[in-house]
């Protein structure tokens, strides 16, 4: 394997040192990075000329040009931009707005396409299968910049009107939201008739049941978890991915899941009204996860016994769902002093920008202001990118699905969720892999579009602008990143396959 990396990697330097070249010609060729001088009516013009001329050597030609740049960035110094800007404090600034706004998306539209891919797949032809291909297509089909237009209309500023007044939802909305929500896991439950009818009512009068104490406790205004929601979700989470990988009559593995799930909950109360006070950089909210982490694979290590690996894994996801519901909740409780603050003025969803100039506040607070910056974006780009996983999970687990060895594993006697999860799920995750790197390593490009819809400054608009402006620098250090990383998760990809496949031997 090492000989492989070292080769593909040899390989991918000249290819990157091609293109390159080639891009730092054609943006040096495009245009005159001196237009913007010649026609201003400036008194000291000329002046300003030989001083921007002198500054990005614009007296030689862009092929020898090339190659001052190109030592330049081997002491990584990207240069000087057209208006006179260190591209390095640029391109820091550009990654950091864009990884912000499109790493959650992505993160997000990976797992929830793998999801509802895979279970599509399993109920195919039903009801469910063919609402999500629908509702797949239609996303797939509308262009990015009209959705944001309608997030900001009737998620933001629809929204925020709600919450002006009284916020109490209609009972004709409480009523369609639970006759979908019952029609959603109705279809997704395989059965008899007599069992989706059961399987309707319980999920129209669970969603009923929630939605009508929303409004008595004012949720809207006052929201919150409590501990109740953070129970159920630690609960929930132990026996969900108890089910998932090792099957409820593992009683070892849910044990310990839900032994972790009531660690979690036994430092609710501590966490929120006294640990909580003193956190106040976002790098001790990182070592309490990794702490979380530890924990929950120690439980998992001292109770796993002979099935130690599978139980680590349950009880390591278990801790990490218990912690996300308890921070959230944590956030929700300054929700209200946010959305009544002098700056927000009761409009919480914001329409533009990355932050709220001149807020002022705790960790928590900023915590809100950043998810409410980042809401309507991340919902857009979910939205475009959930019809390609999900297409892509959906179509290749349905091929492992008729393969032989699948058959040959139901005929052993293997229950289905063992056929399902440690046969054909590994196996088709090998194709979804080449996609996952592919825009994992995208993601540091940017979202141009959404970017300018929703007036964040990133990678895209740093490439826009250099492109405008015929400025090389700021273009090439977007491509070189970019293209490095692009490469980077090539070389992942082929390693991802001989993980996932053993039959794959990279060599």
């Amino acid at each position: 394997m090492a000989t492989f990396v070292v080769r593909r990697l040899i390989a991918s330097v000249f290819v990157l040192l091609a293109a390159t070249f080639l891009m730092y010609n054609l943006v040096a060729f495009s245009g005159d990075p001196l237009e913007d001088l010649r026609t201003s009516n400036a008194p000291n013009k000329e002046q300003l000329i030989e001083s921007r001329t002198r500054l990005l050597n614009l007296d030689v030609a862009p092929p020898l040009r090339y190659f001052i740049w190109f030592f330049g960035v081997l002491r990584l110094d990207f240069g000087i931009s057209v208006q006179g800007r260190d591209v390095n404090a640029m391109l820091e600034q550009a990654i950091g707005s864009t990884l912000q706004l499109v790493t959650i998306a992505t993160v997000l539209a990976i797992i929830l396409g793998l999801i509802v891919g895979i279970t599509t797949a399993l109920r195919q032809y039903s009801g469910y299968d063919y609402t999500v291909t629908f509702i797949s297509f239609l996303f797939f089909s509308l262009p990015i910049f009209w959705v944001a237009v309608l997030l900001k209309q009737y998620i933001a500023i629809g929204f925020n009107d709600f919450l002006q007044d009284d916020p109490q939802l209609p009972v004709w909305l409480i009523a369609v939201l639970s006759a979908a929500s019952g029609l959603l896991w109705a279809s997704i439950v395989p059965g008899q008739m007599k069992r989706k009818i059961t399987t309707f009512v319980i999920g129209v009068g669970a969603t009923v049941s929630i939605l009508v104490i929303m409004n008595l406790v004012d949720w809207f205004t006052v929201p919150g978890l409590t501990i109740i929601g953070v129970s159920i979700a630690a609960i929930g989470a132990a026996v969900g991915f108890t089910l998932l990988i090792t099957g409820l009559q593992n009683r070892r593995a849910l044990r310990a899941a839900l032994v972790t799930a009531g660690i979690g909950l036994a430092v609710y109360f501590p966490f929120q009204y006294y640990v909580s006070f003193f956190i106040t950089e976002w790098w001790m909210l990182i070592l309490l996860g990794l702490a979380t982490v530890g924990v929950s694979l120690l439980v998992g290590r001292l109770m796993g016994g002979h099935d130690r690996g599978p139980i680590m894994r349950i009880t390591a996801f278990t801790g990490v769902v218990t912690a996300l519901a308890i921070l959230l909740d944590r956030f929700m409780i300054v929700w209200d002093d946010y959305a009544s603050s002098g700056r927000i003025r009761g409009r919480p969803i914001a329409t533009i920008g990355s932050s709220t100039p001149g807020l002022e506040g705790s960790l928590w607070v900023e915590g809100v202001d950043i998810y409410t910056h980042l809401l309507l974006p991340t919902i857009a780009l979910i939205l475009i990118s959930f019809a390609t996983y999900t297409r892509y999970s959906r179509s290749s687990l349905l091929e492992v699905m008729n393969q032989d060895y699948i058959r040959t594993a139901r005929a052993k006697g293997l229950n289905e969720r063992t056929v399902v999860v440690r046969h054909a799920f590994r196996n088709a995750l090998i194709p979804i892999a080449t996609i996952v790197a592919f825009d994992v390593g995208g993601i540091v490009g940017g979202a141009v579009i959404t970017e300018t819809v929703f007036g964040w400054t990133g990678m895209g608009q740093l490439f826009i602008n250099g492109l405008n402006q015929v400025d090389p620098n700021p273009v090439m250090a977007f491509f070189v990143v970019v293209g490095g990383l692009a490469i980077l998760f090539n070389l992942i990809a082929d390693l991802a396959y001989a993980a996932l496949d053993p039959r794959i031997r990279v060599s």
